[in-house]
């Protein structure tokens, strides 16, 4: 006897796609939804209960903060670099405004430094794989990208993390347009696994 719906697990594991801005409609997602998709990321694995996950997110007229604070900080850095790209900068600006909401990803370093490091990006990343299902579940799409500014060291502080903490991207979150059905494609798992015993 199972405890839960087995088929509709595998369903709904199978189903999790990437779904990406352009397919997004101009409908905000529920509050209620987001705040559903960090609960469930709240009830990812974690080694010694360290709970690394952390999230900021925006939404409204918070996106345009975001845009504005990545965007200023790429021209900074590219200035100073001697790289600047105006599309980037642009792009930069406006990429938060094609998405409902989107949830900055960070993962804080347990103080105490009992863990090695990919432990904790792990547990974050089981926390993003647990919102891309519940997002899933209510038919809403989402990407994690890291782009941008994720790996600036001078970002970190606006996403309020610390030095030797990890920023790892964006969540982008959308109410996905009708119709719109990617598949999903895999090898066999045969060519991955070895069997011992």
């Amino acid at each position: 006897m199972t405890k839960f719906d087995t088929q509709s697990v595998n369903d709904l594991i199978r189903n999790r796609r990437s779904i990406y801005p352009a397919q997004y409609t101009d409908e905000s997602v529920d509050d209620a939804i987001i705040k559903e998709m960090l609960e469930n990321a709240n009830w990812a694995p974690t080694h010694k209960l360290t709970e690394p996950w952390r999230f900021m997110v925006f939404k409204g007229e918070g996106l345009k903060k975001l845009g504005e604070f990545q965007s200023n900080l790429y021209k900074e850095v590219s200035t100073r670099n001697g790289n600047f790209n105006e599309a980037t900068f642009e792009k930069l600006a406006t990429k938060p405004l094609t998405a409902s909401h989107v949830i900055a990803i960070g993962m804080k370093r347990d103080e105490r430094g009992f863990l090695p490091e990919v432990e904790e990006v792990a547990a974050v990343s089981m926390a993003v794989q647990n919102m891309y299902l519940t997002a899933t579940a209510y038919g809403v799409g989402c990407y994690w990208g890291t782009g941008g500014v994720t790996f600036y060291p001078e970002a970190k502080s606006f996403f309020g993390l610390g030095e030797n903490d990890k920023f790892l991207g964006f969540l982008f979150v959308g109410n996905v347009k009708e119709g719109f059905a990617p598949q999903g494609r895999r090898n066999p798992i045969e060519d991955k696994v070895s069997w011992v015993g």
